[in-house]
């Protein structure tokens, strides 16, 4: 018998048993882990240093990283935020720093800081870690006022039960069958395959860019799946930042963030699709060929090929110029209308066919999970089952990037910890 058994081994269900033991002191926690090894999703974050969080202190601001959740969050946020979190660690002995781009890291660079961290202040507090425990059913007990939770060895009862399993279907399954309602999971951050010549002998090239995707009208004809939503037409999304080209096709912040706000319409599209990127966001097709036509009359002498006539890296220029068809040693003077036209529209709607998805490294993140309607988010209790508590990806709430998602994961843990904490005292 514990008083609180936290369900997954993670960053919220270990912050949570510490908030929680810090309050209450007596209570025995208990915090279950299906594997043999606990964090690792901490472990692999940010490239192996964590992405603690984000530099973004003002709510308002903050939400509008979340796709899904954001009205949710808005007042969690007000209660626990990224200066909350940092504070914590640094207390702690784990000193952060916010980057350029305002993700947050250890100062050691390394995640095992904030493992370390994490699994010393377990310790201190006589939380107890059971490894290798997954859980095979989830039920209100006989006396219909505590929580079984049956592993594969054993039966335990508490009086409050967290679940901070992110994306485990099988707990998904559990809950829908108890009573509540799963949205169904889908990918969330992705990359965009594709194959196409003009990326070919250019990967590592990077730079600033405009990404939308098309409604399914505007390519309807290369594609024959049924939407849900046939009847209507999806909105553009749309998206600007740093482009990244890969060896399998797009990444970098830009498409992530396509991505993530289009997780369901990308699913409903089987992740085949146009993506238009606008290499010189400053630029339309129409101003484009504009400029051109100016740079052709001052370069004339010059060849197109060598004349790099806007900011983008040289790699990209000389593969969309050859896109365009113009030959290497064509001179700006003997440019057609055709060509010209042809180079702005490579530059400011270069399209390209999406044919599948890739994992964004380690970091895999769903859309999907637990409703939001059915969680009261002033206690990341449950509306349907008292003693029920959520927090971290379990919950259909993603965000953009991994920094993030661990503040949703934070705060949730640290609010539920709270309410656990008020009614077991």
């Amino acid at each position: 018998m514990f008083d609180v058994i936290i369900v997954g081994g993670g960053a919220a269900g270990f912050y949570a048993a510490i908030h929680i033991a810090e309050k209450s002191p007596h209570l025995k926690i208990a915090i279950f882990e299906r594997g043999k090894t606990v964090l690792s999703k901490v472990k692999v974050s940010g490239g192996g240093r964590c992405n603690v969080t984000h530099g973004e202190f003002l709510p308002n601001e903050l939400v509008a990283n979340y796709p899904r959740g954001q009205k949710e969050l808005l007042g969690p946020f007000h209660t626990y935020a990224p200066s909350d979190v940092m504070s914590f660690f640094e207390e702690r002995g784990v000193p952060l720093k916010i980057e350029e781009d305002g993700r947050v890291f250890p100062q050691s660079d390394s995640s095992q800081s904030i493992i370390d961290c994490l699994l010393s202040e377990t310790e201190r507090l006589g939380i107890k870690v059971l490894r290798n425990s997954a859980v095979k059913q989830l039920k209100i007990a006989d006396d219909g006022k505590r929580w079984q939770v049956t592993t594969m060895n054993k039966h335990y009862f508490t009086d409050k039960l967290l679940l901070t399993t992110g994306s485990n279907t099988k707990i998904w399954k559990m809950l829908e069958e108890l009573g509540h309602r799963i949205v169904p999971p889908v990918p969330s951050l992705f990359t965009f395959n594709i194959d196409d010549k003009r990326l070919d002998g250019i990967q590592g090239v990077s730079t600033r860019a405009m990404a939308h995707i098309p409604s399914k009208k505007m390519f309807a004809s290369d594609i024959k799946i049924k939407l849900r939503s046939a009847n209507k037409e999806e909105p553009v999304l749309e998206s600007e930042g740093p482009v990244l080209i890969t060896h399998w096709g797009l990444s970098g912040p830009a498409i992530l963030k396509l991505s993530a706000w289009g997780a369901n319409i990308l699913h409903d599209y089987n992740y085949r699709f146009r993506v238009i990127i606008n290499w010189t966001p400053d630029y339309t097709a129409g101003s484009m060929e504009n400029y051109l036509r100016e740079v052709k009359n001052v370069e004339a002498k010059k060849t197109v090929l060598r004349t790099k006539a806007v900011e983008i890296p040289r790699r990209l220029w000389v593969s969309l110029v050859g896109a365009s068809e113009i030959e290497k040693d064509l001179k700006w003077a003997d440019v057609t209308k055709e060509q010209l036209q042809n180079l702005a529209k490579q530059l400011t709607e270069c399209s390209f066919m999406v044919e599948g998805k890739s994992t964004f490294k380690e970091e895999f993140v769903t859309a999907g999970g637990v409703d939001l309607k059915e969680i009261n988010f002033k206690t990341f209790e449950s509306k349907k089952f008292p003693g029920l508590y959520f927090a971290g990806e379990i919950i259909n709430i993603d965000a953009i990037t991994g920094g993030f998602n661990f503040q949703n994961a934070w705060t949730g843990a640290y609010i539920a910890a709270q309410s656990i904490s008020s009614k077991k005292s």
